[in-house]
């Protein structure tokens, strides 16, 4: 399969058709404090994520990136032996490549080439379903493949997928992408996207007018948000219509849901599932998405949601909460809800609540209950401020 690997969506193709593409994962460790075996393993999940079999990996320590080619020429010598063994159809490097380093690794390597940042964007544009998701998802692709167009010399195959560009057929050995297209199609997609962040504010603001305390679910991708969302549906509304998609995938959820959970008479908030978060998140992509991230930032509680089986939760909260913070909701009051605590504690344990901690298991329901408490709570602690404010205001 011939592609240059700046393009996605060529996975789904392959998806569709059984096919999936063995490819060999590629590392730096500069020992800068990364955890680098923990990058590798998401690397690996966001390759599986895309439809992709990992042949294998080969990983290089260094005190620096090559500034030219990423990797030591060495290494990559004992890449293109290894791909002369072994069958591999696409390379995987586990950082984003400046262009030049792209156009120098194709004409050494000769095989299609793919970073973190694209594996990302390719999952997103096959996951996007929302008219909004899909535009933002193209407007952050073009803005990566813009600077990368000079030197791609190869057959693009990896196409569709929301990129909004032409195809001229899998047989076709060449296309080139005109930047002025490009430029033209990614200020119809600002232009659009302009209008659906307003609609998004006036909804907003109509359920501000409504006094509905506001709930955003964040945190790391697969930590269990759409499934604690669900959880309270099932627990307080009942009604299946309303429940979000839940898979253990990477980034099963791309688009905000809100919805209104009724916990007893007169006691009411919105909830709202937001995208997950990940580590080395493509900042095209924060920045694509930070109309649907409004959700959190105008929220008036956060339930940080953990995946405490995992070992690198820890990293993956500082991950979330620095986000959080670069989007303007870094001083939202918060309850960390550590999930899947089941799968390291005893069950009868559950749920144990620790000031503005819980640990729970959405799955099980063990702790759904608890959690509601302690938001209701909040609410309390945040009516008290909203009436100071108000008085203070009024003084």
């Amino acid at each position: 399969m011939a592609h240059t690997g700046y393009e996605g969506g060529g996975q789904q193709a392959c998806m569709e058709a059984g096919m999936r593409e063995r490819v060999l994962l590629l590392g730096v460790d500069l020992h800068d404090g990364e955890d680098f075996e923990r990058s590798m393993q998401e690397l690996k999940s966001l390759a599986e994520a895309c439809g992709m079999e990992p042949a294998g990996q080969i990983t290089q320590n260094l005190p620096k990136l090559h500034q030219a080619l990423y990797m030591g020429k060495g290494k990559l010598l004992e890449i293109k032996e290894y791909m002369e063994a072994e069958p591999v159809d696409v390379l995987v490097f586990d950082r984003s490549l400046t262009p030049v380093q792209l156009r120098n690794l194709q004409d050494l390597l000769d095989c299609p080439i793919l970073d973190r940042t694209t594996l990302i964007l390719d999952i997103f544009a096959v996951r996007a379903k929302t008219r909004e998701a899909k535009l933002q998802v193209e407007s952050a692709r073009l803005q990566y493949v813009l600077p990368r167009l000079t030197g791609m010399h190869r057959a693009l195959s990896r196409q569709g997928g929301g990129s909004g560009l032409a195809n001229k057929g899998a047989g076709e050995k060449k296309l080139e992408l005109d930047r002025r297209r490009i430029e033209k199609r990614m200020a119809e997609l600002r232009r659009e996207l302009k209008k659906i962040e307003q609609e998004r504010r006036t909804q907003r603001k109509r359920r501000q007018e409504g006094r509905l305390p506001r709930v955003a679910l964040v945190g790391y991708t697969n930590a269990g948000k759409s499934t604690l969302m669900n959880g309270m549906l099932d627990r307080y509304t009942r009604d299946a219509s309303k429940k979000v998609l839940e898979k253990d995938m990477l980034f099963a959820t791309l688009d905000t849901t809100v919805r209104r959970i009724r916990t007893g008479p007169g006691e009411e908030f919105l909830l709202s599932d937001t995208v997950g978060f990940i580590h080395q998140l493509p900042v095209g992509l924060v920045k694509a998405f930070r109309s649907t991230l409004e959700e959190a930032k105008e929220a008036d509680l956060l339930l940080h949601v953990l995946d405490c089986s995992d070992e690198f939760y820890r990293k993956q909260r500082e991950v979330t909460e620095e986000t959080l913070k670069d989007l303007g909701a870094g001083d939202i009051p918060v309850i960390y809800v550590y999930n899947k605590a089941d799968l390291c504690m005893a069950a009868e344990q559950l749920p144990m609540v620790r000031g503005n901690r819980i640990y729970m298991s959405a799955r099980s329901g063990r702790g759904i209950e608890a959690l509601v408490e302690m938001i209701r709570n909040a609410e309390a602690g945040q009516e008290k401020r909203w009436r100071s404010e108000q008085h203070q205001e009024e003084n």
